[in-house]
């Protein structure tokens, strides 16, 4: 296994820079210089149909979506991807992942939601997960509305996104909703105690550094025991059974690699259909990467053809 040399050079230079450690920073600040890279580094210039800014109500309050529509769409109704952005539940937006939903929107053929979901350290766990199960309502009750097919609504997102992708379809089977057609989770959360041997191995130097997976999980969890709920790491629930299909995506320089992959194999130990890709030569985050890192955006157009695959088998 090999650091892809393009990301390798990268990251000699994103040292050399000196650029700011987030976990140093407040909330606010790591959330300026979090979109400020993105906006640098993510791949610009993809083209959709629509794109419109709404609200919706979750009995608490509003949550902000952000619906794409696909170019000359052929086949109706569309399936319909509810997306949750990463960023450690401290920072990211629907800005930082306008260029990733605009990839699936396009590249899937699909209506694709971004949620933007309340941040810590504002909004303590487990309010992240309620805005989540709150969009996956809306989305399953509001498909049709949208011109989506309510037989083919994903719940995806990266990281943090889709940790909360992962317990919003925990929470779907739980309800007895069938609605949901699968998961996608990128590099997901999976396990908050960071006991697996890819958070030593890849915890400095690749971005993802351990103690900002410490200031992320403190900024979220109220305590201690939230470790250990199934709410905030899926891979603790008592029964895995019953759950949607999944496609499950890690990079091999990754601190998160382990417990995704271990939340694949529960899933398949559960009898729940698993298609589960390791990125070997990438790091976290590599789907921010994709102007700046050539595997980077061949890695997230190889990942949008294996969802686009699946729901075009069920189409």
């Amino acid at each position: 296994m090999e650091l892809d040399p393009q990301l390798a050079d990268f990251l000699q230079e994103l040292q050399k820079a000196g650029s700011p450690q987030l976990q140093t920073l407040s909330p606010a600040d790591a959330r300026d210089v979090y979109s400020k890279g993105v906006d640098l580094l993510a791949r610009r210039g993809i083209q959709v149909g629509q794109v419109v800014d709404t609200k919706i109500n979750t009995g608490e309050g509003h949550l902000a979506v952000r619906i794409y529509s696909p170019e000359g769409a052929q086949v109706s109704p569309l399936p319909l991807v509810v997306y949750f952005h990463g960023g450690g539940w401290s920072f990211g937006s629907i800005e930082t992942h306008d260029s990733v939903c605009r990839t699936i929107c396009s590249g899937a053929s699909s209506i694709v939601a971004s949620v933007e979901y309340s941040l810590a350290p504002e909004y303590k766990f487990p309010q992240a997960v309620r805005d989540a199960i709150a969009a996956s309502n809306w989305a399953c009750n509001s498909a049709e509305t949208l011109g989506a097919d309510p037989r083919r609504i994903v719940l995806a997102g990266d990281s943090a996104g889709a940790n909360l992708a992962a317990v919003a379809a925990l929470t779907a089977r739980d309800a007895g909703q069938p609605d949901i057609f699968c998961q996608l989770l990128i590099y997901p959360a999976t396990d908050l105690s960071m006991s697996y041997p890819s958070h030593t191995s890849f915890g400095d130097g690749y971005r993802l550094t351990r103690p900002l997976m410490i200031w992320s999980s403190t900024n979220y969890l109220r305590d201690g025991p939230d470790i250990l709920d199934c709410r905030a790491s899926p891979l603790y629930a008592e029964n895995h059974s019953g759950l949607p299909p999944a496609i499950i995506i890690t990079a091999g320089f990754d601190p998160l690699r382990d417990e995704g992959a271990a939340y694949a194999l529960k899933l398949r130990d559960a009898d729940v259909e698993v298609e589960y890709r390791c990125f070997d030569s990438l790091i976290h985050g590599f789907i921010n990467l994709t102007g700046a890192v050539d595997a980077a955006a061949t890695a997230l157009d190889q990942i949008v053809l294996m969802l686009k695959g699946r729901l075009e088998c069920h189409s």
